[in-house]
């Protein structure tokens, strides 16, 4: 154990108890590599990543280089002689960086690989409906989120389930995962095996606004699913009489009203809003119109009409 040096690579929440744990083990972690500071509020002051912020707290060196290839970032990673790096939940690694030091490089992924490669893997997998996922950690390899397991850990997900309550079930068991994987590294057990070929492979790629518009012509499961799995961030939208709503919590209903088609809407202006499907009504339970805070749909009919 005490033969490892580590350099840790990570930036939001996600990877900090993974960071926590090795510390809380006395791993020595001889830097830590995160993003640069960002800008937020209005006043645009500079904030430091959650991984810096953990970081720092631990008297820990912190690099944020802007260009993972430079020769001044490549120099002053060398410079702390690690032998293993950890990365959770970071940027994309040139081989230069990856292969640097001699036990290797290994992330955390929020998925059970091969399944959902890519950026969004919480999301994706409740998109789709999944009643299963995970995390796995892997080698790091030229070819992104396709190196060989070392270790896997399931979680199941349940119909009420949204991608913050998996994200932070996956957070804690990940971390258990990269200690877990330290360990056999250190202990020079490592268990690794190539991922599995010849498979259809489900792919999970970067969000955006458009990917989360509500397609009302899909069956009620579909878009009972794909609401939850971009819940609370960054949240299934919709239009509705020429409007913009944010949409958090949804659910199934049995309506009798007829509808002419997917997208027609039923409300008493008091304590319901129904919008018609393919095959049936979802009911919206939550929802955040523009401009507006977050809201249940009965808050918001105490002072507006649609």
């Amino acid at each position: 154990m005490n033969s490892l040096r580590i350099i840790f690579m990570g930036t939001p929440e996600f990877a900090v108890p993974s960071l926590e744990i090795l510390l809380a083990h006395k791993f020595n972690v001889v830097a830590v590599v995160t993003a640069p500071d960002k800008p937020q509020g209005r006043g645009q002051k500079l904030v430091p990543s959650p991984v810096k912020e953990c970081a720092l707290k631990s008297g820990i060196p912190v690099l944020q280089p802007t260009n993972l290839k430079s020769e001044a970032f490549l120099e002053e990673l060398k410079s702390y002689h690690a032998n293993l790096q950890v990365v959770v939940a970071f940027r994309m690694l040139p081989e230069s960086v990856w292969s640097m030091p001699v036990l290797g490089t290994f992330n955390l992924h929020a998925s059970l690989l091969p399944q959902y490669r890519g950026a969004a893997p919480i999301h994706w997998a409740i998109i789709n409906g999944e009643k299963e996922t995970g995390v796995t950690t892997f080698f790091l390899q030229h070819e992104i989120d396709t190196g060989r397991i070392i270790f896997q850990e399931k979680e199941p997900i349940h119909d009420t389930d949204t991608v913050g309550m998996v994200y932070d079930r996956l957070m804690k068991k990940g971390s258990q995962l990269v200690l877990q994987t330290v360990q056999a590294i250190a202990a020079g057990n490592i268990p690794s095996t190539p991922q599995p070929s010849g498979i259809e492979i489900k792919h999970a790629p970067k969000i955006f606004k458009e990917t989360c518009e509500i397609n009302w012509n899909q069956p009620s499961k579909k878009i009972v699913d794909f609401v939850r799995g971009l819940s609370p961030y960054p949240s299934a939208w919709t239009v509705l009489k020429e409007k913009n709503f944010k949409i958090s919590a949804v659910r199934q209903v049995q309506d009798t009203i007829p509808k002419s088609g997917p997208g027609d809407i039923t409300t008493d202006q008091k304590s319901f809003l129904n919008v018609s499907t393919s095959d049936g009504w979802i009911s919206i339970l939550e929802f955040q119109p523009e401009g507006k805070k977050k809201m249940t749909v009965e808050e918001y009919f105490r002072g507006n009409k649609l």
